[in-house]
């Protein structure tokens, strides 16, 4: 559906006769006053140019929109929600509920009745999220009567203190939440300005401050800075009962001012509703366990909290109706308040690279879930069997031997290699649904009855190409995400980083199917198409990317606007061992789509002369992209060179008879991606001449490579090609003030000794 203006959203959900009468107060009102006054107030322009809008609205033909069409092919089998999306078009062309359809007069009362028993019941199970409607799937039914004995045992659903906060004497739901971020976020409604500049993606960051414990580092954000503002004090936005559990868990662990730990302070930005850019966390497997362990439990947190205030709103909602079972359903639920759902039940997403981080992840969710709502933990032995590893001990090289004895295994790979795939489950395909229920955890959940989903970009995309090719499968569960969570994305950079921008571009889409969703319970975000603009994203990795900054900017588009981290390098030229001079050496590019050219063009007329009559050989050309890697593959084949591959799918048997021919000098250059590299981390030997094609994008493998030539050759050579373009990763191996003196000199070849 095509976006509308904010008040008329708002009002469609209203029954038509209480929304005319309403409408003609209004403007009975404002007709008493103009008599009165000649000077209209701000509300009165407001209702006017409303009363004006609806108006000009009502002439305007729209095209049906998938929505359109779910609503009638429903209708078709459900009374209720024909009548609600007849009244609904009514509405939109200007008539009255009577008009053309006196008949329906007579038996108004009968419907309202009909429609009450067809659109809700509260005798469902008592954890589900999701409202419950007539039309269910095979699994919800089934999950309906399994947790019929834990319904039993329940005297009502459970709330933390802000849920008996009252108005007036009044207890309500948007009272008793109004003072969080999570009501206060998708409360908001959108103007007709946001709906024009949000989709355009153009963002203009307007503060900076400093990142308290990142050295160098700063927080920039589009909105005013609020970090000044955020909730320093107790709870810190979180309920009360997750709060007290993470504390206990914080002081177990040694953990001595909660306050001023990391963990809280990224917790209050993630609990902003801003999109976040962390790109300078350094990983687990890095030396850097405390710090990635922090960003994990804010990040796990702020999900367990949205998860559970959803919950405790549309339970609270569910409440209210069974206590007015002789009020007809559409009267209760022409009172905005209800409007709770989104069109499917999982409101996170957490996409991860590997099954291992996953395994680590989920542990971890399972450990800040309060102890009450954990009693039971469904599927954790099919779970640890197909997530787990041999050995999680934080010391990955230390071993525990049959006699029970610690023993140290030596290898040959560096350490982050080694707590990164050593042993550990790195398995690339897999999702997992994840379902709070009041006193348990169930893994494995159905997808649609799922509060979140953790998964790999590969394993969704794998979805998403079998929903397009067989109509009868769908991602659906995709459509109502309201938190958005990419951690390790580093990683993810180093499988394939389409697969993930397919994923987030199918996140929020119009559903092709019901999925026993209670449709006049549905937010109007969701209604008209606007839920992207209201998902939080929170992208985390250890160092930034063009690709990453592209996604963040273009596909990220809260209306709340954007937090990321900028941070200054030192560089890692220090830790090159070996006496030898490296050069680099820049090549002018008009543009980041014509930089591949002109590298290419660049490394044909300037790099490959002085190195195809090269008698002695040792040439290693050091590629980061698979797609530079190609190209330059063939233009070698093209020359007839003399070398061997040590690519991204290069075999094992390959790769052993490259690098003996390399070294003994039978092929005199060799190609080496930075991807086979990463994942398998050989060390090259009789490397006399190092060319970067382009710099790696992971700074502590400049060094490492770097380090592999050999020694005893008296002619080392380095030579690294760079354009403008490829500022972010010059900066962490040069440093940023060398970086940008090198971006913007008049020279374009640099030395370092």
């Amino acid at each position: 559906m095509a976006p509308k203006k904010s008040n008329a959203v708002s009002k469609r959900h209203r029954t038509h006769e209480k929304f005319d009468k309403k409408r003609e107060t209004k403007k009975a009102k404002l007709a008493e006053k103009e008599v009165v006054s000649n000077h209209p107030t701000e509300e009165e322009e407001d209702l006017d140019s409303y009363a004006i809008e609806e108006e000009s609205e009502a002439v305007v033909y729209r095209k049906p929109t998938t929505y359109d069409n779910l609503l009638a092919s429903l209708g078709s089998s459900n009374k209720a929600v024909a009548d609600m999306n007849k009244r609904r078009q009514r509405e939109e062309e200007g008539k009255s509920d009577t008009e053309g359809d006196d008949e329906d007069e007579d038996g108004e009362e009968e419907d309202d009745d009909s429609g009450s028993e067809d659109q809700i019941s509260t005798d469902g199970e008592d954890d589900e999220i999701q409202g419950d409607d007539e039309v269910l799937t095979e699994n919800t039914e089934k999950e309906n009567n399994d947790n019929l004995s834990e319904e039993e045992e329940s005297d009502g659903y459970e709330t933390d203190e802000e849920l008996e906060l009252s108005a007036n004497g009044q207890p309500l739901v948007d009272a008793s939440l109004s003072a969080s971020a999570f009501s206060e976020h998708l409360s908001h409604i959108l103007s007709s300005e946001e709906l024009k500049t949000l989709p355009e993606g153009k963002w203009k960051f307007k503060w900076e401050a400093p990142a308290i414990d990142m050295l160098n580092c700063r927080w920039k954000g589009t909105r005013p800075n609020f970090l000044d503002a955020v909730q320093n004090d107790s709870p810190y936005g979180l309920k009360p009962k997750l709060l007290k559990h993470w504390l206990q868990l914080y002081q177990k662990s040694g953990g001595k001012n909660f306050d001023s730990s990391k963990r809280r302070r990224f917790f209050s930005i993630c609990n902003s509703y801003l999109d976040i850019l962390h790109s300078n966390k350094r990983p687990f497997y890095n030396k850097g366990r405390e710090e990635d362990s922090s960003a994990m439990d804010a990040y796990l947190m702020h999900s367990l909290n949205h998860i559970f205030k959803t919950r405790d709103l549309v339970k609270k909602n569910e409440s209210k109706i069974a206590k007015h079972r002789e009020t007809s359903e559409e009267e209760i639920l022409s009172d905005d308040g209800f409007l709770d759902q989104g069109f499917t039940r999982p409101k996170v997403l957490i996409l991860l690279p590997m099954r291992s981080i996953a395994f680590r992840v989920v542990k971890r969710l399972i450990q800040l879930t309060p102890e009450s709502q954990r009693v039971n933990v469904e599927h954790l032995d099919r779970f640890n069997a197909e997530f787990g590893c041999e050995d999680e001990s934080d010391d990955d090289d230390e071993k525990t031997s049959k006699n029970g004895k610690s023993t140290t295994h030596k290898s040959s790979k560096p350490s982050d290699w080694q707590a990164l795939f050593g042993e550990k489950n790195s398995d690339d395909e897999f999702m997992l649904g994840i379902k709070h229920t009041r006193k348990s955890i169930r893994l494995y959940g159905d997808f649609y009855s799922s509060d979140m989903i953790i998964a790999s970009p590969l394993k969704l995309h794998m979805a998403i190409g079998q929903a397009e090719e067989n109509k009868e499968r769908d991602v659906d569960y995709l459509s109502s995400i309201e938190v958005l969570i990419i951690d390790h994305a580093d990683i993810i950079s180093m499988q394939n980083w389409s697969f993930l921008a397919t994923v987030v571009d199918h996140i929020n889409r119009l559903p092709t199917k019901q999925h026993g969703t209670n449709v006049m319970r549905i937010r109007p975000l969701y209604l008209d198409g606007q839920a992207r603009f209201y998902r939080q994203s929170i992208i985390l990795s250890s160092y930034l990317t063009p690709e990453m900054n592209g996604l963040f900017n273009r596909q990220c588009l809260n209306y709340k606007g954007k937090v990321k981290l900028a941070c200054e390098y030192k560089g890692v030229l220090e830790k090159v061992l070996l006496p030898v001079r490296q050069i680099y050496e820049r090549f002018d590019a008009d543009s980041m789509t014509q930089a591949d050219n002109a590298r290419l063009e660049y490394f044909t007329k300037k790099i490959f002369p002085k190195i195809k009559d090269s008698v002695e050989g040792g040439v290693m050309i050091f590629i980061p992209s698979y797609y530079d890697f190609v190209r330059v593959r063939n233009y070698l084949k093209s020359q007839n060179a003399s070398f061997c591959l040590l690519g991204d799918y290069t075999k094992n048997a390959d790769i052993s008879r490259a690098r003996e021919w390399f070294f003994a000098g039978s092929r005199k250059i060799m190609l080496y991606t930075e991807r086979a590299y990463f994942y398998r981390r050989y060390k090259i030997r009789g490397i006399k001449n190092l060319i970067f094609y382009s710099l790696p994008e992971r700074k502590e493998f400049y060094p490492e490579i770097m380090n592999m030539l050999d020694e005893g050759s008296y002619d080392m050579m380095s030579t690294a090609l760079f354009s403008r373009f490829d500022l972010l990763k010059m900066e962490r191996i040069v440093g940023t003030a060398s970086a940008k003196r090198m971006i913007s000199s008049d020279k374009s070849i640099f030395a370092f000794c």
